[in-house]
């Protein structure tokens, strides 16, 4: 008897990690795929990215509306209770054996709340892991309370999750998802990348990413002025920026980068890159600057460097190559003086990455075969031995 497993994804990069666990889930002879996409997928203001989604050949089997037309708080808290009146709606119809779900993002929240509701398992992908400056880590713990069978990158999450009560004959350790994107696409060559990009490259080039700081009152437009005026001071460098989430004040962010972009040739921002084009980005580019989980996770497994900015991220382990600024220019600047010198540069080829060496997707499939899925509901609270 095959096991339904289905996967909700809301954004285009968790869905960049998910991939190939969707596709060993199709592939296999005893697990069944269902799919839900919600969120930033199903809203052409952020790139319709459901169309790439069927463009790899998966079938979305629900598509859950829930993104208003606001960035403020209520506007996202409204989202998150249309949120899990859609999927109530859509697991009720698709009756699966188990949910699976990746990360910290508030359409996660409000599919996880919905499965425990309805009584379906849940698994939850890159549990325990912290980001001090965002939302996402008081949504990240509560998924993984939520959930029944926890899938981390580190020993350290997964200590983590042990630690938030969770068995850990249920905590498995596999590794960084994105890293198999890294090992499993075919990369575009440079002039490739130029003619997809339609952007002529530099002498020097920076991947820029930088979302809102959801833990903060309004700061995120002053901090990416701060970002955006380091970066101006910059010679013959091009500059790729990629838009940020849907998250609270992410629409001013959008018309500052945009506002940029129109004043300065050697600058243009995409929309969505999805992750063909945003792989090949860091594997031409010199490194990657900003705030995103992938300058700490996926970027070292290419030994170029992060300049992460701010405390979006804190907290989160990171690699050599990771160099950690405040959000002012000043802070930002030496960043790239250092980003840019011989000797930052010369440490780079020895770099490892914390996140693994890939591999993830083909363990929690096969997990997904093995582990029955009938005796989970039911959750022990785990207690930690007396020191």
């Amino acid at each position: 008897m095959t096991k339904r497993i289905c996967v909700v994804t809301g954004t285009r990069a968790e869905y960049g990690l998910l991939r190939w666990v969707m596709e060993g889930i199709r592939q296999s002879p005893v697990l069944e795929l269902q799919l839900i996409a919600t969120g930033m997928h199903l809203s052409p203001e952020f790139g319709l990215t459901v169309e790439a989604i069927e463009a790899d050949g998966f079938q979305v089997d629900r598509k859950v509306e829930m993104l208003l037309s606001s960035d403020t708080r209520v506007g996202v808290t409204k989202s998150m209770g249309l949120g899990m009146i859609g999927f109530a709606d859509a697991l009720a119809e698709l009756q699966p054996d188990l949910l699976l779900v990746l990360g910290d993002r508030y359409e996660i929240f409000s599919a996880t709340t919905s499965a425990m509701i309805a009584r379906v398992p849940i698994a939850h992908l890159h549990g325990g892991e912290t980001t001090q400056g965002a939302i996402d880590e008081a949504i990240r713990h509560s998924i993984s309370k939520m959930s029944h069978l926890h899938f981390v990158a580190a020993e350290e999450y997964r200590r983590r999750v042990i630690q938030l009560g969770e068995q850990p004959k249920h905590v498995f350790q596999v590794g960084g998802l994105g890293i198999d994107n890294i090992l499993r696409l075919q990369l575009l060559a440079r002039d490739e990348l130029e003619a997809k990009l339609d952007f002529k490259l530099a002498s020097r080039n920076l991947l820029i990413t930088f979302h809102p700081v959801t833990l903060e009152h309004n700061t995120s437009a002053a901090q990416m002025d701060e970002l955006l005026a380091a970066l101006a001071e910059l010679q013959d460098t091009g500059l790729v920026f990629t838009m940020p989430n849907a998250d609270v004040e992410g629409r001013v962010l959008f018309r500052q980068i945009e506002d940029y972009c129109s004043r300065h040739k050697n600058a243009q921002a995409y929309t969505s890159l999805g992750q063909l084009l945003y792989l090949s980005c860091i594997k031409h580019f010199d490194g990657v600057v900003g705030n995103s989980s992938s300058g700490l996770a996926e970027v070292p497994s290419f030994n170029k460097g992060t300049i992460n900015i701010g405390d979006r991220q804190r907290g989160r382990l990171r690699a050599a190559s990771v160099i950690d600024c405040e959000p002012d220019q000043a802070s930002i600047g030496a960043a790239l003086c250092q980003l840019f010198s011989p000797k930052f540069q010369a440490q780079l080829p020895r770099v490892k990455n914390p996140y693994g060496n890939g591999g993830a997707s083909a363990a929690i499939v096969k997990v997904l075969e093995q582990r029955s899925l009938n005796d989970l509901l039911k959750k022990r609270f785990y207690d930690l031995p007396n020191p």
